[in-house]
């Protein structure tokens, strides 16, 4: 996120568009206030390797205070928007922040959350003119104080965030900083770049949430290469195709989920916008269903491109088009790292069976202030680590199979729910599903799906047996949910990440739950 050259060879051209206010941010005002900010964190005491936060929604000003800690040769944490008060002081105290930058629009939760956050210093609150009320203060009165011109000492910083948390508390990400300047970047910006064909003149379109990893490092990529992010306030799926017809739209990274929502537009409203200035489409977060994949082929070309790599780093796979049409349902080969599927006595699982996936790590990290879960990632020699995910190997192309964490146990038979799910999706009268296993006295566990309907449909028991009858026209009898209930809006993430175990916690309250 660091516009180098870029702000001075053209410093009027747009960096940033707002999809939804319109407001843009020129390389030159992007590359000012950035030094402004750098100025102030090095003012407010803030040393090399030091710790600041950032809670707020997609906002114009979100590049900037990044570009900030990416000078200073700091750690900025970006926290999920939408977390409760509870949960951002939880991520506030453990990452060490000193600092917060959030906006008015947060502020309520920003303040429960300072209460039980003594460290923390200060808080800059945007769009709250005027505002100076203890730790709190306008955050463009306490940027003007301080100069526009870059730090004499400019230094590399980085991102350190924090995993989703669906299975237990988030984990801080902590990767090793070199101490050198801020360009050219971390090398794997310069792999990312190659990989997916980042130019000059590239128009890229962000249409999820900036504080999760991807999005993050999609705007730092298309920065560094001097090309315009056009950011969407929250993501809808016809809001989408507009933008791409509007501003050319050369590139963007999405989640299946939005896959599956454009499809599911009317036929009409897909066929009204001019969408042949994509030239890279890339896609990763959650396992995409077949179905959903070959109907976004044939309906955008083959310029999809997905990968696989966890916030950790472990390691990196990844495929185009013409390789997944070759091995429908893979995330990739391996390009970073060395993977390893392995089953529980860590022995190699024969070709084609699900063993849990482990890398020889393609990047070294720690889970920050947090050494008793580090140790968990990692193999007895230490020579490889793991976040939990299961998979097999076929041809040298990697298939995710689920969650280790998610695996139904029924009658000595492991079941992965994602099949299941991806299937799903698919019928015309679900808008969105998870399955998971729920207890059963004689079983141990046996398939349970919640689904959200399309509008319209009725969530009754008619409609529960069709989509069961769905399942068994496709699925082996196991694998099938015996039950189906509705909810009215699923817990996704807006990373597009499923979040089960609310769902799952309701219906092993009293059990033995093998839920973490």
């Amino acid at each position: 996120m660091y516009p180098g050259r870029h702000a001075v060879e053209h410093p009027e051209q747009p960096a940033i568009v707002m999809a939804g206010s319109g407001i843009r941010v020129s390389y030159g005002e992007l590359d000012r206030r950035a030094n402004r900010m750098a100025h102030l964190l090095r003012a407010q005491g803030l040393q090399r390797l030091d710790h600041y936060a950032v809670f707020m929604e997609n906002h114009p000003r979100y590049a900037e205070i990044c570009s900030a800690g990416e000078r200073t040769g700091l750690y900025y944490t970006c926290i999920n928007s939408f977390l409760t008060a509870e949960e951002l002081a939880y991520i506030l105290d453990n990452c060490r922040a000193r600092l917060l930058i959030t906006s008015a629009a947060r502020l309520d939760v920003a303040r429960q959350a300072l209460a039980l956050c003594p460290r923390i210093e200060r808080c800059l609150v945007l769009d709250a003119p005027g505002l100076q009320d203890g730790r709190e203060q306008d955050y463009e009165v306490a940027l003007a104080a301080h100069p526009d011109t870059p730090l004499a000492h400019e230094r590399l910083g980085a991102a350190m965030l924090y995993s989703s948390g669906t299975t237990g508390r988030p984990k801080g990400v902590l990767r090793p900083l070199p101490d050198e300047a801020p360009e050219p970047g971390l090398p794997l910006f310069a792999f990312l770049n190659k990989l997916w064909r980042g130019r000059a003149g590239m128009v890229h379109l962000s249409p999820a949430p900036l504080y999760h990893s991807a999005p993050l490092a999609h705007l730092s990529v298309t920065l560094r290469n001097g090309g315009t992010v056009v950011v969407m306030e929250r993501f809808d799926p016809e809001q989408f195709l507009a933008l791409v017809q509007r501003h050319r739209i050369t590139s963007t990274q999405m989640v299946p989920t939005m896959f599956s929502r454009l499809l599911k537009l009317p036929a009409d409203v897909r066929k009204r916008y001019d969408l042949s200035s994509l030239e890279v489409v890339i896609h990763a977060a959650a396992p995409c269903p077949v179905q959903v994949k070959e109907q976004m082929i044939d309906w955008w070309g083959p310029i999809i491109h997905e990968y696989y790599g966890a916030t950790e780093g472990l390691g990196f796979t990844a495929c185009d088009s013409a390789e997944w049409l070759a091995h429908r349902g893979s995330v990739g080969r391996v390009l970073l790292g060395e993977l390893h599927v392995l089953d529980d006595q860590m022995q190699p699982s024969p070709k084609g069976q699900p063993g849990e996936i482990w890398f020889k790590t393609a990047s070294p990290f720690e889970y920050f202030n947090d050494p008793e879960r580090t140790a968990l990632t990692r193999s007895a020699d230490g020579s490889m680590s793991t976040v939990g995910d299961i998979g097999y190997v076929d041809d040298g192309f990697l298939y995710l199979t689920d969650r280790s964490t998610f695996m139904i146990i029924s009658g000595g038979v492991n079941i992965y729910p994602q099949e299941c799910e991806n299937l799903l999706i698919t019928h015309p009268l679900v808008a969105d599903a998870a399955v998971f296993g729920v207890p059963n006295a004689d079983l141990g566990e046996e398939v349970k799906a919640v689904v959200q309907t399309m509008p319209g449909v009725p969530a009754d028991g008619s409609t529960a047996q069709a989509l069961i009858d769905f399942c068994a026209e496709h699925l082996a009898r196991q694998k099938c949910p015996r039950s189906i209930d509705f909810i009215e809006q699923m817990p996704r993430l807006p990373t597009g990440k499923l979040y089960k175990k609310p769902l799952r916690d309701r219906y092993w309250a009293g059990h033995a739950s093998r839920i973490v």
